[in-house]
């Protein structure tokens, strides 16, 4: 890193944190720090949504995902667009039009107080889980990068955002994410000009050599519980967890109810609906093109280099093997790539061969890796901050790094202001103090955005370690969404009880539970689908209890 690097950073944290503290005004009360007045336009209202699903996972872990695995990745957000047609005319106009600030008080109303408990306690599991894994993203660039401890960088990452969330709320944290989105887009396709002109072949050439390594196959028509990544588990699976996910979970509703209208909440989830599967694919391209940038140049057995310096250190004699063996490898490979598309089957054959020979000594080199440090391997999250260190030029990689910054603090944020928000309206005010002041609620928020950041920072000290970080997240959502999506869907039948609603989500968890630990084959993305599922058939069975107050849209 150039001074020059340094400098973009800086300028860029600098401006992101000035402009949202300058917009806080308005966060005197509950209603203007949890949603902003219900005063944002539907442009930043998308963008935000979008923003959110933009973090800094999605900069290393998705980009690291394609680079590994092609572009089959995409296929996981197949479910994007029906989920959000079917928000847009189900849960929005309920949830806008009850003027709520959390989706789970809806529950109470409907059915009773402690399925609102239930369901708002899951919510706080499945989102504090995720919100530190969102802050381990960026720990692993900067300690990959610079050299520095793990939890230094967690620390580094996790206090000034607690303390910039704090002090803000979700109208500096929505326009905080329109400002992210405008850097995040900007550095991948930056990245990706950067990637054509180093490779030295066109870019048709260079999408055949992804292709011929099986990098370019974005479908996959096969009905396998088993694959994460299937058309059908992106339909089926995907579109359940983007309900769930849009529909349920406080950090992306609490977005669309600060938007001026139901028709603006709904312009702005259409938004997202359009845009990010483009958007996702142009993250899982640039995987693919630095894959293809290291068919021509030398990569590294282990983009980890902790790793790599412990095992040169600890086994050498089994590391000089590996090493000799990916460098014959890569050099066969290199050799037929120039040209590969013009030669004969051979070539191609030849080509494969050594692109699987170079796998091999890749997966040996990590379960080796494996061995010495005692570590799960997350080397697929240190691809893109290898690439970033060695090849972008000065400045562009300063651009790089203030994005992946703006994209965690932005995110994180927006998760800590929904963890917050949850706990004080769904839980303090609820069951501790009812009738206090929103001085009162507001102090109390804050104290609750530290907390979680402090939980967030501890979880994302393990969640590094855990594989690539993009997976991770999503199933960690994907152990509670599909449950309580099932609650909300309940919550729309005007058969289901109270009773039922609460035993079919303990049985939902259950079911999820015993699927997770008991057949772990079973694709994550499925287990949204068994979990609502097994929510809505036990209560609809299980007709017991009041039926509550059914909150009508446009109702003060």
């Amino acid at each position: 890193m150039r001074w020059l690097d340094w400098v973009v950073i800086v300028a860029w944290l600098v401006f992101v944190v000035g402009d949202s503290l300058r917009r806080t005004r308005g966060t005197t009360g509950l209603t203007g720090y949890f949603l902003a007045n219900r005063s944002l336009p539907w442009w930043a209202v998308g963008l935000s949504v979008m923003a959110t699903q933009l973090s800094a996972i999605t900069m290393i872990g998705t980009t690291g995902q394609g680079a590994t695995d092609g572009l089959r990745f995409v296929q996981f957000y197949f479910g994007l667009p029906l989920a959000m047609v079917i928000l847009g005319v189900t849960l929005v106009p309920f949830l806008h039009g009850a003027r709520v600030f959390t989706a789970y008080e809806y529950l109470e109303r409907r059915f009773d107080a402690k399925t609102r408990a239930l369901t708002a306690f899951l919510f706080l599991c499945s989102r504090g889980l995720s919100c530190g894994t969102i802050i381990a993203a960026p720990a692993v660039v900067f300690a990959g990068i610079f050299g520095w401890d793990l939890r230094f960088t967690v620390a580094l990452i996790g206090i000034p955002t607690v303390l910039y969330t704090m002090i803000g709320g979700v109208q500096a944290v929505a326009w905080a994410d329109v400002k992210q989105m405008v850097i995040i887009t900007g550095s991948l396709l930056a990245i990706v000009v950067v990637l054509l002109l180093r490779i030295p072949v066109t870019p048709d050439e260079a999408l055949v050599v992804a292709g011929t390594a099986g990098r370019m196959q974005p479908f996959d028509w096969s009905f396998d519980v088993t694959k994460t990544y299937t058309v059908w588990s992106g339909l089926i699976g995907g579109t359940f967890l983007m309900l769930s996910y849009f529909g349920t979970d406080q950090s992306q509703v609490q977005r669309y109810l600060t938007a001026k209208s139901v028709a603006e909440a709904r312009t702005s989830l259409l938004m997202s609906a359009y845009w990010k599967i483009p958007l996702q694919a142009l993250v899982l391209l640039i995987g693919v093109l630095v894959f293809v940038f290291y068919v021509f140049n030398r990569p590294p057995m282990l983009f980890n280099p902790a790793h790599d310096a412990r095992v040169r250190e600890a086994e050498p004699a089994a590391y000089r093997d590996l090493q000799t063996r990916h460098e014959v490898a890569w050099g066969l490979r290199r050799q037929l790539a120039p040209a590969i598309g013009g030669r004969g089957g051979w070539a191609v054959e030849t080509f494969r061969k050594a692109d699987s020979a170079l796998v091999t000594t890749r997966t040996e080199a990590l379960a080796l890796a494996g061995r010495v440090t005692g570590e799960n391997s997350r080397d697929v999250n240190y691809i893109i901050p290898h690439f970033v260190r060695t090849q972008l030029p000065v400045g562009l990689a300063g651009l790089f790094i203030a994005a992946i910054l703006a994209a965690a603090m932005s995110a994180v944020s927006a998760e800590l202001n929904s963890l917050a928000s949850a706990t004080v309206i769904d839980f303090y005010r609820r069951w501790v103090r009812p009738e206090a002041t929103d001085a009162h609620f507001l102090a109390v928020s804050r104290g609750a955005t530290a907390l979680w950041g402090l939980a967030a920072c501890v979880v994302a000290t393990y969640a590094a370690s855990l594989g690539s970080l993009i997976e991770v997240v999503n199933r960690f959502g994907s152990f509670f969404y599909g449950s309580i999506l099932g609650v909300f869907l309940l919550a729309m039948a005007p058969w289901a009880r109270a009773g039922g609603a609460f035993v079919g989500l303990i049985a939902g968890m259950t079911v999820v539970g015993l699927v997770s630990f008991g057949a772990p084959q079973v694709s994550f993305l499925w287990h949204n689908v068994i979990g609502a599922v097994t929510v809505v058939l036990v209560g609809s069975v299980l007709r017991v209890g009041a039926s509550g107050t059914v909150a009508k849209a446009g109702a003060a």
